[in-house]
């Protein structure tokens, strides 16, 4: 009977950790008609996590500056673009509660992603920073961002796996104007056809520029992709900019990146810059379905019935200091990451995993 008892109380105590979003964070559809639900998620709060430190490990939070070159044939532009960890700089604040303000480093704090004035070797320097894990399927994911005012510069948040699966949120700071209040995003889908066209989307039907209605070099503001099976949705601040659909959507998984780069293409980057730009990212949100089968397989586990109260999280809108991953019994069986003076915790699936094999093991017993 005491074994009886020890499976009564895990059982209690099992459905307590599961209780809330169990089955997982969810959106509605811009109509308000179909609610989609995304099984995994990966929360970054950049302003308190120290992605940069000597003291971290490759990947340490779930991603990693990148280190790599690429010529100016490559780049397709009048100089080269060589990208490196020294251009990825965090600035942090210290105290968890705080959301803005100087880092610590001064200026804002977060993520910052620096493109270099000074050419060197025949290239540009600049920032790349992507998620080391490639399993980003179908989802939602949101950044908040403060674009760089220094003209001759790209900076972009993506989606990726090969140049012709691809969905981009772009940025050319040459084209902003004060003058006139003209602050475009390009936004895009790098598919075949845009291969076909000579890597030049405009040219094709998944491109387009959207004037946004505010200074983007001003303040954070977040922008966000709704990557569906049938579509892309892209919003500034929660509002709607445009949705694409077609053979341009893509159609495996990938990871996501943030980059600031110039390769002195005057059709696009254009610059180098005049002096050293600094695009500067607070935060990344990311709720997916993912392509791996361990992570489905322990979905079907913990997601017992969707219909229960809290079983399915509704993801909050345009909410830059909500994270999942900072309040209590929200993230069954999720990886998440929390300053804790530097160093990072993933309880919530070390938990889970426990739980399961204690309540095997006793039932074996």
């Amino acid at each position: 009977m005491a074994y009886l008892r020890v499976l009564a109380s895990l059982a209690i105590f099992f459905h307590v950790v599961l209780a809330d979003c169990e089955c997982g964070y969810s959106i509605t559809s811009t109509s308000g008609e179909r609610q989609y639900v995304f099984t995994d998620l990966l929360e970054n709060d950049f302003i308190h996590l120290d992605l940069t430190s000597d003291s971290q490990s490759y990947g340490e939070y779930g991603w990693a500056p990148q280190e790599f070159n690429m010529s100016s044939e490559v780049a397709r532009g009048r100089y080269g673009e060589a990208f490196t960890p020294q251009n990825v700089i965090s600035n942090n604040i210290a105290e968890e509660q705080t959301f803005e303000g100087p880092g610590s480093k001064g200026g804002d704090a977060g993520l910052n992603l620096v493109v270099r004035s000074e050419v060197q070797n025949g290239m540009v320097t600049g920032a790349d920073i992507s998620t080391t894990d490639v399993h980003f399927f179908h989802g939602t994911f949101r950044a908040g961002i403060k674009v760089t005012d220094v003209p001759g510069t790209c900076s972009a948040f993506f989606w990726y796996m090969n140049d012709t699966q691809e969905i981009d949120i772009e940025f050319l700071s040459s084209e902003f104007n004060r003058t006139n209040s003209t602050f475009p995003v390009n936004l895009v889908l790098q598919s075949q056809e845009s291969k076909d066209a000579g890597f030049d989307a405009s040219k094709t039907r998944d491109f387009q520029k959207i004037n946004l209605p505010f200074d983007p070099t001003t303040a954070f503001h977040e922008y966000r992709i709704d990557f569906l099976s049938d579509r892309v949705i892209f919003y500034a601040d929660d509002e709607l900019l445009t949705e694409m659909n077609g053979t341009g959507v893509p159609s495996t998984p990938g990871n996501l990146q943030l980059s600031h780069w110039s390769n002195g293409n005057m059709g696009w980057s254009q610059g180098p810059p005049g002096t050293d730009a600094t695009t500067t990212v607070t935060y990344v949100k990311a709720y997916f379905n993912s392509s791996l089968e361990s992570r489905q397989h322990d979905y079907q586990t913990r997601c017992k019935d969707p219909s229960a109260p809290n079983a399915i999280c509704a993801i909050p809108r345009h909410n830059a200091t909500f994270f999942f991953s900072n309040v209590d019994n929200m993230t069954p069986n999720q990886t998440t990451y929390h300053n804790n003076g530097g160093g990072r915790t993933r309880w919530c699936r070390r938990l889970f995993t426990f739980i399961v094999a204690l309540v095997i093991g006793t039932w074996v017993a």
